[in-house]
């Protein structure tokens, strides 16, 4: 019986701490339950907050490298998907030499670029008339006469010479020259409207933009009436003429290598995708475009908006940012903001004008302002505006395809409208949705319907067999 109680009593023997912990009571238990809670840090005692969730409009959030990497590399998939699909059915159809041979060795290359070379007897013509009007040869008011002259012959010459030998033209050659004559006809412009204004004394100063770097010496108004100015802004990545270009002291080496580099390969990149992914796409088809019905024609281009933009994507790259800074670079031109971040537009003015900076600059100098100091409105400047960009799009399109059917005059001016009309219902993220539906659905895809149409009606003869 006495060793029964010893072992409980032994068994239920806490020990020490416990047996003190046991005994406690009143504030000394309170006080010791006090230091246990401050050991405990607050955050773990609330863990919920008012936060939007992070795909939220309002949760402020704009890092998406992941989504936009994952998007390259879904893009890059899907057209090797195509290219895969197109290999198996038609072969591979990639002949880069083929290229470089029908440029150096067709016949109808040639007549292109003497086309182009005659473009000098224009611009000779325009620097004489600005001699002239310095000397007081000639009037203000028939210089002005004789400079819309040259300027309409530039642009109506090369269109004539185009339509009326045409079969000893390439598409490609021709294409080129009307695009060569576009860019020195809105430079030329340019050229005699600052020249006038020094003339009239609009401006007075002809320090403008950054000090030249490379040299000290400023060039002032008449000093600039020379034939080297003349051909540097010609050849200079830029639209919109000054007497001094601000000018990098030298020119880099290695970035002149990696951008030629660049050229050559993305101009592969894109000749390897039209011969591999476009190519097999128009083979499929039997009709021409405007003879589909409706379901044809949505098959059609949906079948050809992921190549089609992709391609258009590297040409913007290949052009805007490979070529316009070789240029530059060489021409030690300084100011090389040719572009900005179009991709992140919420609105269709906003893309047009940060795609192509060079014509925006032109178009908001030389279009835009003057339009509002003669009193239009701000949404009538900017139509106006659009028409003539699209006007100029579908000349150096239509007129070497021979085929008027102004699909991308159409597409820019419905683009323009609905600019006025839903840009004050979509913005943000929604806005900038609805700006790349309209890249992907808009321009490319109206250049593209009229490559396949003449492809379709000049299948048969040699003309297309390079595209």
């Amino acid at each position: 019986m006495s060793g029964r109680p010893r072992g409980r009593a032994s068994r239920r023997s806490p020990g020490p701490s416990s047996s003190r912990n046991r005994t406690l009571a009143g504030p000394d238990r309170a006080k010791d339950t006090f230091n246990t809670k401050m050991d405990i840090d607050p955050d773990m005692l609330s863990d919920h907050k008012i936060q939007d969730s992070l795909l939220s409009s309002n949760s402020r959030f704009f890092d998406y490298r992941g989504i936009f990497n994952w998007c390259i590399i879904m893009l890059m998939l899907t057209n090797l998907h195509m290219f895969l699909d197109n290999y198996i059915e038609y072969g591979l159809r990639v002949d880069l030499g083929q290229v470089f041979y029908h440029f150096l060795k067709d016949p109808y290359s040639w007549p292109a670029t003497y086309l182009i070379l005659a473009s000098n007897v224009f611009v000779v013509a325009a620097l004489f008339f600005e001699r002239w009007q310095e000397w007081d040869y000639i009037t203000e008011a028939t210089g002005k006469v004789l400079e819309i002259g040259n300027l309409s012959a530039m642009l109506l010459f090369p269109a004539a010479v185009i339509l009326h030998e045409s079969t000893s033209l390439s598409v490609g050659g021709s294409m080129l020259a009307l695009l060569v004559y576009t860019v020195t006809a809105l430079k030329i412009y340019s050229y005699h409207e600052v020249n006038s204004w020094f003339r009239q004394g609009i401006q007075t100063s002809s320090v403008t933009g950054v000090k030249n770097e490379s040299e000290q010496k400023w060039v002032t108004y008449p000093n600039n009436l020379t034939t080297g100015d003349l051909y540097y802004f010609l050849l200079a990545p830029t639209l919109c003429y000054q007497l001094n270009f601000p000018r990098n002291v030298v020119i880099r080496k290695w970035f002149v290598a990696r951008r030629a580099l660049e050229i050559i390969l993305l101009s592969q990149l894109m000749i390897a995708m039209i011969q591999q992914l476009i190519c097999p796409l128009m083979l499929k088809s039997s009709r021409l475009f405007t003879e589909m019905d409706m379901t044809a024609k949505i098959k059609h281009v949906m079948e050809l908006v992921a190549p089609n933009n992709f391609i258009w994507i590297i040409l913007f790259y290949w052009f805007c940012h490979s070529v316009l800074n070789f240029m530059g670079e060489l021409l030690k031109f300084g100011d090389r903001e040719f572009y900005a971040d179009w991709w992140n537009s919420d609105n269709l003015n906003r893309f047009w004008t940060t795609l192509n900076l060079p014509f925006h600059k032109w178009s908001l100098r030389h279009v835009y302002r003057p339009l509002l100091l003669q009193g239009f409105p701000q949404w009538q400047a900017q139509v106006i505006v659009y028409m003539m960009s699209a006007a100029l799009c579908e000349y150096v399109i239509a007129i070497p395809l021979e085929m008027f059917r102004f699909w991308i005059f159409a597409t820019v001016v419905l683009q323009a409208k609905m600019t006025l009309l839903l840009g004050r219902f979509f913005s943000g993220n929604y806005g900038n949705c609805l700006v790349w539906l309209c890249v992907l659905m808009g321009p490319p895809i109206a250049v593209l319907t009229y490559l396949h149409d003449y492809y379709m009606l000049n299948r048969e003869s040699n003309a297309w067999s390079l595209y």
